[in-house]
Formats: C-alpha cells, structure tokens, sequence
C-alpha cells in the first residue's frame, strides 16, 4: 500500500504562507518584474506613443548605441563618476565610524552632523553646490585669499566633474558611516582584546581585526553605493546640465534627454538596458563576494 504524503501543498501553513505573500508578489510584478519587461520590449522598438506608435525594429537601437561617440563617451563618464565616487565614499566613512565609534566628546552631535547630508534633498544640495562653485562663489573667495585666481568649476571641462563627485561623496558619506558604525559594533570586543595581549598596535588591530570584521558591510557598503552613483540624475540636472562639452553627462541623464528631449524612447530603453544589465552584473559580482565570504 502506496504511503500518503504527510504534507499537502495546500496544507495550513502553505495556504497562509501564500496568502501573505500574494500582495507583495503582485506588487513586485506590477512595479518591478513587469516594467523592466516592457523597458526590454520597448528597446527593441522606435516610433512615438502619440502618432504613429510604436513598431519592431530588432537590434537597431543596440547597433546605434555601438555606433554613437557620445554613448561611449557617456558611458566613460559614468564608469569614470562612478568609481571615483565610491573609492572615497568608503574610506572616509570607515575612518570617521572607527573615531565616532569611541568615546569622546560631542560624539552624538557628530554623528548626527554627518549624518545630515544623507537626509537633505539632492536637488538643495545641487543648488547649493551650484552656488558654492559658481565664478564668485564662495569656493573663489577662499582661492583669492591665497592669491589663486579664479577657477571655472562648472564651466571647465576638468573641474566639472571633480565637483560632481564631490557633491556625491558628501551625500552619501553619513548613510555609509552609519553602516560601519554597525558593522564595527557587530565586531566581538574579544577580538580586540586577544591582539591587544599579543602586542598588536592600534593600526595592526585596525588592519588585522577591523577589517576583516567589516568585510560583510563594506561589501554591502560598495553594492549601495554604486547603485547610488549609477543611477545619479539630480546631480546632474541641477549642478552642470550635463556640460560642458558633455563631460558630465552621466547614462541616467543620456537617458533621460533621448526620451523627454528627443523623444526617441526605443533608443533610450536600449539604453536603459544596458545601465540595467551593468548594473545586475555588479551587483551579483559583490553578492558572489559576499557569499564566498560567509
């Protein structure tokens, strides 16, 4: 006699699992599984939503994208934003977490000032970026007193940039010492101690028991970070416009101007794509980190 499974799949504990998680499924179908679809379908299509709509043109808009300088030079901007933004949005802030993580004076004041920049809206802090390195901004007044003449920040095709990755640093610089700050309390105080009794200094506990405690968080450190960069848009709006010359024009920003601005919306998605396939690919190289390490 053939035994009855002991578990039915509609069981109670099945039946309940489902229904609680039914509306978050069709949430993330709505707003997440069927957009990124439809964004891959529409990269393979050209014509206007309003007139003659939409039609089937294959790899087209991929072969443009090969084809087109500003695209490559876009996409060396953003690789370029990028890791130039995450580098020091890193080390910064696990320095500052591993001071603010003692005890010394005003300690919760500062962890709180550092923490302000990552709660202002990105649009005020553009404007307020966009006056600080304007021609007679506040940044030239500091150079004059050292009689260094006046830079064009936002109008030279150098310091552009520099300033754009500075605006970013400094809005992501409190999120992530707040993450190392909880990664370095995770961190056994034991650990510490054993290399204290083994004659370690404060730099060889740091390099030797800091860091590899924190190499979880720093991982998911990096994987919000560069999401963060890649997807930079209000920097860019509000501070240069994407000059000059097109050297701050990041690939959100390209995006954005093909679809709203030339309203070649088949181009843009491709475009899009591949922001969205780069973006998947790092991120799934960190979470390979991530697990190796676990």
């Amino acid at each position: 006699m053939q035994k009855k499974s002991t578990q039915s799949w509609l069981d109670n504990d099945t039946f309940a699992a489902w229904t609680f998680l039914t509306p978050a499924l069709i949430l993330l179908g709505l707003f997440v599984i069927w957009p990124i679809a439809y964004l891959c379908y529409l990269s393979f299509t050209a014509g206007s939503f309003t007139s003659t709509g939409t039609y089937w043109i294959g790899l087209k808009n991929y072969w443009r994208l090969i084809l087109n300088p500003d695209f490559w030079q876009v996409l060396g901007n953003t690789v370029y934003f990028t890791v130039a933004t995450l580098i020091p949005s890193l080390i910064i802030p696990i320095g500052l977490a591993v001071l603010l993580n003692r005890s010394i004076a005003l300690r919760g004041f500062l962890r709180s000032a550092y923490f302000l920049p990552s709660i202002t809206s990105l649009v005020a802090a553009g404007l307020g970026f966009r006056w600080l390195f304007q021609s007679t901004g506040p940044a030239n007044g500091f150079l004059s007193l050292f009689g260094i003449p006046a830079i064009s920040w936002l109008g030279d095709t150098f310091w552009a940039m520099p300033v754009l990755i500075v605006l970013s640093v400094w809005k992501q610089l409190g999120f992530n010492m707040v993450v190392f700050l909880a990664g370095l309390q995770a961190i056994p105080s034991s650990r510490y101690e054993a290399a204290e009794l083994d004659g370690a200094n404060g730099w060889q506990q740091f390099w030797y028991v800091t860091l590899p405690g924190l190499r979880p968080t720093v991982i998911f450190a990096t994987i919000t970070t560069a999401i963060f960069t890649l997807r930079s848009f209000e920097q860019v709006y509000v501070v240069t416009g994407g000059g000059p010359l097109n050297t701050t024009n990041l690939l959100v920003y390209y995006i954005y101007q093909e679809a709203f601005g030339q309203f070649d919306f088949g181009y843009a998605a491709a475009a899009a794509t591949v922001l969205l396939a780069f973006t998947l690919i790092l991120v799934y190289l960190q979470l390979q980190s991530w697990g190796e390490e676990s």
